[in-house]
């Protein structure tokens, strides 16, 4: 393992996904699925459907658990980039497909649990794909400046 990746290449990471939340928060969660959240308001926390919603209530857990979860990423990336070809940006992105198809089929056994409509569900699979693609070559860029391939 190598904790350069890990912590630098995690950290960007989080930073840059939390930069595309920034962008498709209000577009996404705050536009186009509103309607449908407020529709399957039970399936939420209390803070997100008290009006106005107290999303600074939840910063803590979101960027904890958000820090973690790349930090985990970029360890699991650390060992298997070499298995992608080109360059460091672009191996990201080929991580970030890979990651976010993980993704896709754990949200595809998920609603088979949780009665939420498919509107939801392909919302949030586009936005993870954004997500995973943009943090998945910031990592794959840091990952190549601060541990470099051997050829």
């Amino acid at each position: 393992m190598n904790m350069k990746i890990i912590f630098a290449g995690g950290l960007a990471m989080y930073v840059a996904q939390f930069a595309v939340g920034m962008l498709t928060g209000p577009v996404i969660h705050e536009g186009i699925l509103e309607p449908a959240y407020q529709a399957h308001a039970s399936f939420w926390r209390p803070e997100l459907v008290q009006d106005p919603a107290d999303m600074a209530a939840l910063l803590p857990l979101w960027i904890s658990t958000g820090v973690i979860g790349s930090l985990i990423i970029a360890g699991i990336y650390g060992t298997v980039r070499n298995s992608f070809a080109g360059s460091g940006w672009l191996n990201g992105m080929k991580f970030g497909v890979m990651i976010w198809l993980v993704h896709v089929v754990a949200m595809a056994g998920w609603s088979g649990v949780f009665n939420l409509p498919y509107t939801i569900w392909g919302w949030w699979g586009a936005e993870a794909l954004v997500y995973m693609l943009v943090g998945g070559a910031v990592l794959g860029l840091v990952a190549e400046k601060v541990a470099p391939r051997s050829a």
